[in-house]
């Protein structure tokens, strides 16, 4: 049976507090602290550990020409915002069996993402019909919609919802579900079946990692049916993703990117899969923040 279309409401989106033990050996998990942005050298050293696995403190400091003690408290807060798992000598990427936190995520590459959202923003016209899912990238392209006109959005995207609530050209509807609290996805079947309910002109949908061969990869199962939920009831899909993703894995396959329609992003992609774009006609735009 179909569900109803549900009345927009403002919601309170509570943060995911996680307790690490120490793990055996010499990686270790720092705690959660309160998310601030991330310097520019933070950034860098953030941008050379997605790029290489790993940095170490020596090679840090010799770059960045500052102290390795200064390296080493650079490490320890990008630990704590749970970016990076501090070991002997240095740091590594966490692991690709779970996500970093919501928060922490949004202090990634800040400029590209909204350098995307503004572009993708740009491909959607006024008087057509958006479904758009989680993410920090998709929030961004919400916000650009500020001007839009005749807009209908569908989301199971808290967030988006609290960004757009009060934008005049904008409908919003809802999706019906569990909320995650870590970050305000409506996941779980309801949420499958309402989104299956429409059938929209545009999804902004947006993925935790883009392995080599183009699949598209998350890391919930509940999050990735529902995404495949929007791309199978769009007509017109668009990726927005920046470089990073390329640099992580996710355990849970979403897809493939020859189902994408428009893929925004802030860099060129891999050779592999400028290839398999081409192939598949899927059309990239370059987004420079």
């Amino acid at each position: 049976m179909n569900q109803p279309l549900l009345p927009v409401k403002r919601e309170r989106v509570l943060n995911q507090h996680t307790t690490h033990r120490q793990s055996p050996g010499k990686i270790s998990h720092c705690r959660n602290r309160p998310m601030e942005m991330l310097s520019e050298r933070q950034n860098k050293i953030l941008s050379l550990a997605r790029e290489h696995g790993r940095v170490d403190v020596e090679e840090l400091s010799t770059s960045f020409n500052v102290s390795p003690q200064t390296i080493r408290k650079d490490l320890n807060e990008l630990c704590d915002k749970q970016l990076l798992q501090r070991i002997h000598g240095g740091a590594i990427v966490g692991s690709g069996i779970e996500n970093v936190s919501y928060e922490a995520r949004r202090l990634l590459a800040p400029g590209p993402k909204q350098a995307i959202g503004k572009k993708a923003a740009e491909l959607i016209p006024n008087n057509s019909s958006l479904l758009i899912n989680i993410g920090t990238t998709t929030e961004q392209v919400a916000h650009a919609l500020a001007n839009h006109r005749g807009l209908l959005v569908i989301t199971n995207n808290i967030n988006a919802v609290e960004i757009m609530k009060n934008f005049l050209g904008v409908e919003l509807i809802i999706a019906g579900g569990q909320v995650r609290r870590s970050d305000g996805g409506i996941v779980g079947d309801a949420a499958v079946e309402f989104i299956s309910q429409f059938k929209a002109d545009y999804a902004v949908i947006g993925v935790s990692a883009i392995d080599e061969d183009g699949s598209l990869l998350d890391y919930d199962f509940r999050e990735v049916r529902v995404a495949q939920a929007i791309i199978k009831n769009s007509r017109h899909i668009i990726l927005v993703t920046d470089a990073m993703k390329f640099s992580r894995t996710a355990p849970i396959r979403i897809g493939h990117i020859s189902q994408i329609s428009t893929i925004v992003i802030d860099e060129e992609l891999p050779k592999k899969l400028r290839d398999i774009c081409s192939q598949s006609g899927v059309n990239v735009v370059i987004a420079k923040p």
